[in-house]
């Protein structure tokens, strides 16, 4: 089992870009699919990005493709979340997660982290 701490929430205004990290704890980090949740205020959780061990196995919701970037480092058992040209509707607290591959972590099977709270002001 891997345990998820995300940082780097905040507010930011429409336009900016912000950075979520996620630390996992666990010497078997490199081998889960890692990815990223969000739930904004009255909505479900839905799925933002995902990737495997390595960069050639990513996905994207078609939302965020082009803006955010999904990354890993596997050495410092880190996950991130680049995200730019924020708009208001990605205001969420967003989610860490880990799975056995990508297809278990884009269903929201696996582990999940507390979340952290991305406010993006127009």
């Amino acid at each position: 089992q891997v345990q998820l701490v995300e940082s780097g929430g905040g507010l930011v205004q429409a336009g900016g870009s912000l950075t979520l990290s996620c630390a996992a704890s666990g010497r078997t980090f490199n081998y889960y699919a890692m990815g990223w949740f969000r739930q904004a205020p009255g909505k479900g959780r839905e799925f933002v990005a995902a990737m495997g061990w390595s960069a050639g196995s990513t996905s994207y919701a078609d939302s965020v493709k082009g803006r955010f970037t999904i990354s890993r480092n596997n050495a410092k058992n880190m996950v991130y979340l680049q995200m730019n040209s924020l708009k208001p509707e990605d205001t969420a607290v967003y989610y860490c997660a880990a799975g056995g591959n990508v297809a278990a972590v884009v269903a929201g099977s696996g582990s999940w982290g507390q979340g952290t709270q991305v406010t993006v002001s127009s």
